[in-house]
This record gives structure tokens, C-alpha cells and sequence, in this order.
């Protein structure tokens, strides 16, 4: 009996591949990354490039400092040495039509004031790192009386805290983990919740309340007696039932729960890690006597020029074939930087025109008067790709007469009103909070009434999306939202 065979066979496919280039991806992460990270970006350019430099803040002028890469001449020789940046920069023409129209010769530079330079210094200068939780706790722990055992006990209790500030593992657990009598991991615990942030050391949302109204002298108030024999009735906001055990009037409750509102149900998470980014903005859009004036954010970004020291070394032809090549590709790399960084700043300020033409009534009235926006429309006003309108967005802010916004915010789906209008969803969400703000807190608004007073402003939309829109502003449904006088 024969075994299976086996054969071999070579087979030919053609695929098309995008294989992005260094200079793409270097142009890509210019165009997407926000004004303070993309200085961050410009400083790792300047330490792998020797042949780029950061003007200095003394007004210098660029004109009479700079030369031309094509006017660098051999001191021996006739021949021009030239610098030709061309080839270098058809790889841009892959991200879309607007790096095209931007490029040019200009060392994409500015002139800022002194006292913008000591501003912008000073800003980064003032960067500090916080205290984290654990040094907080055991900085009070070595102030506190207690015997070594307790805080060795104590280290081991602040070590099985979650960012919430509450323990991960029982006191039984511990004591058998770190070999310490349970008596002195208790005393150590009691310690621990006399510490803050109040709150701290908690087994548990109810326990973490609990301590901190004893923290206001406040363990034996109403708020603490329904924590404690009523937690699961409190949770769901039952007032009549909270009103018949305890046998209290329902504004007594109701005040009850308003106090339980004010206390912190994370106290942990205030010395957590922030993920969070100082915002600044990258575009100011503002009225100036009935224009709008855009103002890019530029306090953040290097001012770069090529080294005119390494052109001249070039062109005086005294370099070996090697250092010239490499000196060759480093000013080309150069060049090719300063131009995506004014690239970037030039596409930020035309999106920034084109917002500005489509929700005009956004920056006259506020959020109510948002209007339906894709980032196609804008994409094929300007010329490009959506993708590069999607990476130009991202990670961006924008401040306007009403406040600081992602510049995504503004492209939003939306609904026909009956008159033809176009509202986005962003407004509609507007719409459903203020007529809840309005509403009676004895007789809240199911959202069937919603949808029907919606409809009386025109707007024609589903109850269950009414529901989804409430969800994500954050509001409890009617039969939660009703207060008892």
C-alpha cells in the first residue's frame, strides 16, 4: 500500500501593495499629530539631522542668512552644484491634491515676538510630574503613630488598592500574603481610611460612602443609615420605597440623596495616571467686525532652517563621494520637513475656512444651530482625499465665541426638518436637554412626549433614538428623573 504523495508547483499572482516611504510616513505623522506633540516630533528631526537648525528667538532674519540651494558654488570649479528636491517630493502627491498646491521653495519659517518665545519657554518649563496615589498614602503613613508592624502592614494594603482607591483583596488575604498577624492588617486598615482623600481603603462603593460621611461627622445622619440598611433601594432611586422603610417624608429622601451626590464614589482616580492631554488649540476662529479671522497656533512649532555651513561644504566639492551623498540626503530630508510642517499648517487653516463657510450658524448662535457636515463634502471642496481630511482633524482643536472643540465635532449626520432644514444630530441632542432641563420634576417627560414635541419643532425621529440620544447626555429616564415635593 502506497503512502500519499506529495508534489510541489510554483504558481505566479500579481498584487498591488502600498509600501509607504519614510518621507510618507514622516508627512502623515506631521499632518495628524497635535501642536504640542508635534514639537516633540520637530526635536527628534533636529537631533537625526545635523543639517537642520532651530532659528533662535532673536528676530533674525531668514533673508540675509540663509542661501539658496541653488546659488552654492564651488570656489574651483564652474559647475553648479545643485540641490535638486524634486524626485524627493512626488511622494507627497500621495497623500492628495493639497500637498501639491503647497509645494514650494519656502523655508516654511516665521518671526515671533520675544514675548511669545518666553511664553511658549515658559510653558514647557512649568510641565510637573504628579503625586501618585501610593506616594500620597504612605507620605501620610510615616507621619502617622503606629509600630513598624503596622506599617509594614500598610504597604501591602496601599499595594492592593485599584484606581478607584478600594481594595483588591480581602484582609484575610493579605495578612496571609505578607505573613502578618490579622489584628495588625486591621489596625493598619483603620489607619488607612482615616487617611486622604477621604474614601480611601474602601471594600466597596457602600463602605466607601460610609467613610467618608464619617469624615464629616455625618456617620449616623440619614444619608449614612440609607447607605447602610438600604444601599440596593438608593441605587436604583426608589423613593417611595425608601420613604416607607424608613418612615421619613420623601423631600427628607430626597435631600438625603442630593447629599449622597456630593460625595466622590472614585477618590482614588484623582491621582490616576492622566491619559488626558493639555488642550491647545491649534486654530482660534474669531469675529473681527463681522469677518471671521482664523488664527493658527504656531507658539508651539520650531522655526527651522536648513544649515547653510553644510550646503557650502557641498558645493566647494572638497567632500568624499560618501559624506557628500549623506550630507545630500539629510538636507534633502530637511527640506522635505519644512515643507510638511507648512503644509500642515496651510490644509488645518483651509479645513478651518471650509467649517467656517458650512456652520456659520454654529459660530453665530452656538451648538443649537449645527448643521449636517461629512468629511467628503469638505474633502471634495478643497481637492484631497478624505483620508487627509480625517488625519488632518485628527487629534486638533479649535477655539470659537463658544468655547474649545475637537474640530471633528463638527462633522456630524443629522435629520430634515419639515421646513427642508438640515439639523444635525448634535442639535437634536441640544433640543432634548433643554426640554428636559424645562420640564416639570414632579411630572418628568417620557420620551414618547419628547418625540411629540420634537415634531412640533419639525423634527421627525424615532422614539427609541430620543432613548439613545438621552443615554448618551447622560439622563436617567422619566420614572427616575420624577422629584417628590
Amino acid at each position: 500500500m502506497s503512502g500519499p504523495g506529495f508534489s510541489q508547483s510554483f504558481h505566479q499572482r500579481q498584487t498591488q501593495q502600498l509600501v509607504l516611504a519614510p518621507q510618507m510616513r514622516q508627512s502623515l505623522k506631521i499632518l495628524q499629530v497635535a501642536a504640542l506633540d508635534l514639537r516633540n516630533a520637530i526635536q527628534e528631526e533636529l537631533q537625526a539631522n545635523p543639517t537642520l537648525e532651530e532659528l533662535p528667538m532673536d528676530g533674525i532674519s531668514l533673508e540675509k542668512n540663509a542661501a539658496s540651494e541653488d546659488d552654492a558654488r564651488a570656489p574651483d570649479d564652474d559647475s553648479r552644484e545643485t540641490l535638486d528636491f524634486k524626485d524627493d517630493f512626488r511622494v507627497l502627491e500621495k497623500i492628495g491634491q493639497d500637498w501639491r498646491d503647497h509645494l514650494s521653495d519656502t523655508g516654511g519659517v516665521r518671526q515671533t515676538s520675544p514675548e511669545e518665545d518666553e511664553r511658549r519657554q515658559h510653558f514647557f518649563e512649568s510641565l510637573t510630574t504628579e503625586t501618585s496615589l501610593p506616594e500620597h498614602l504612605m507620605r501620610q503613613a510615616e507621619l502617622a503613630d503606629a509600630t513598624p508592624e503596622v506599617h509594614e502592614a500598610m504597604r501591602y494594603l496601599v499595594g492592593s488598592l485599584d484606581d478607584r482607591g478600594f481594595l483588591t483583596s480581602k484582609l484575610p488575604d493579605i495578612a496571609l500574603m505578607s505573613g502578618l498577624p490579622l489584628e495588625t492588617v486591621q489596625e493598619a486598615s483603620r489607619l488607612l481610611k482615616t487617611f486622604d482623600p477621604a474614601g480611601i481603603g474602601a471594600e466597596n462603593l457602600s463602605d466607601c460612602l460610609l467613610i467618608q460621611l464619617a469624615h464629616k461627622g455625618r456617620e449616623k445622619s440619614v444619608c449614612a443609615r440609607i447607605i447602610r440598611d438600604h444601599f440596593d433601594l438608593l441605587v436604583r432611586r426608589r423613593i417611595p420605597d425608601l420613604a416607607r422603610k424608613t418612615g421619613l417624608a420623601p423631600d427628607v429622601i430626597q435631600e438625603a440623596i442630593e447629599e449622597i451626590g456630593t460625595l466622590d464614589p472614585a477618590p482614588g482616580r484623582r491621582f490616576a495616571a492622566d491619559s488626558n492631554r493639555v488642550v491647545v488649540p491649534d486654530v482660534t476662529v474669531e469675529d473681527d467686525n463681522g469677518e471671521w479671522k482664523i488664527t493658527l497656533n504656531q507658539d508651539y512649532i520650531p522655526r527651522l532652517r536648513l544649515s547653510s555651513t553644510y550646503k557650502e561644504l557641498i558645493a566647494k566639492g572638497t567632500l568624499g563621494k560618501q559624506e557628500r551623498d549623506y550630507l545630500r540626503e539629510k538636507l534633502r530630508s530637511g527640506k522635505f520637513i519644512i515643507n510638511a510642517i507648512e503644509q500642515r499648517q496651510r490644509t488645518i487653516e483651509r479645513i478651518t475656512r471650509e467649517i467656517i463657510k458650512h456652520q456659520t450658524g454654529f459660530f453665530v448662535e452656538g451648538v443649537s444651530r449645527l448643521k449636517p457636515l461629512t468629511m467628503t463634502q469638505i474633502a471634495d471642496i478643497i481637492g484631497v482625499h478624505e483620508t487627509t481630511v480625517s488625519r488632518a482633524l485628527a487629534n486638533k482643536y479649535i477655539k470659537t465665541p463658544h468655547g474649545v472643540f475637537e474640530m471633528k465635532f463638527f462633522f456630524t449626520s443629522g435629520y430634515q426638518s419639515d421646513a427642508g432644514q438640515a439639523v444635525a444630530n448634535t442639535s437634536v441632542k441640544e433640543m432634548i436637554a433643554d426640554i428636559i432641563a424645562g420640564e416639570d420634576p414632579g411630572s418628568p417627560l417620557s420620551d414618547q412626549e419628547i418625540v411629540g414635541l420634537l415634531d412640533g419643532k419639525g423634527l421627525k425621529i424615532a422614539r427609541r433614538t430620543v432613548a439613545k440620544y438621552r443615554e448618551e447626555l447622560g439622563l436617567l429616564p422619566s420614572n427616575l428623573r420624577r422629584r417628590y415635593d
